[in-house]
């Protein structure tokens, strides 16, 4: 990265990238409701692309390069919907804990 005066660690715009991969690829399943997620907590008011956008760009270099593209959305979607109020941390996390005793097999396509 650039040590250019505003430019923070997110911003890869004129970096060197290597080669781009131009493949198509099929989504999986949960990239899937991810985006379908985004699109009906923004129709309810609940964010929008600037919100989902200041979430990315705040999580920190280690974060971001970690995650892949879906996991970064999902985790600015969750910060979203918390700060909108549509579910606490305690809610989510017994939600997570009643879906996790599902199974593994919980939620695949068939």
């Amino acid at each position: 990265m650039t040590d250019f005066f505003g430019k923070r660690w997110h911003d890869m715009g004129g970096d060197p990238a290597g080669t781009i991969d131009h493949d198509q690829h099929d989504f999986a399943l949960w990239e899937k409701r991810v985006d379908a997620l985004m699109v009906l907590s923004s129709s309810k008011g609940l964010m929008n692309t600037d919100s989902l956008r200041r979430v990315l760009e705040d999580m920190g270099p280690e974060a971001y390069e970690k995650m892949t593209y879906y996991e970064r959305w999902i985790a600015s979607v969750t910060q979203n919907m918390i700060e909108a109020g549509a579910f606490s941390p305690e809610e989510l996390a017994t939600k997570m804990e009643e879906i996790t005793s599902r199974g593994d097999t919980y939620g695949a396509a068939t």
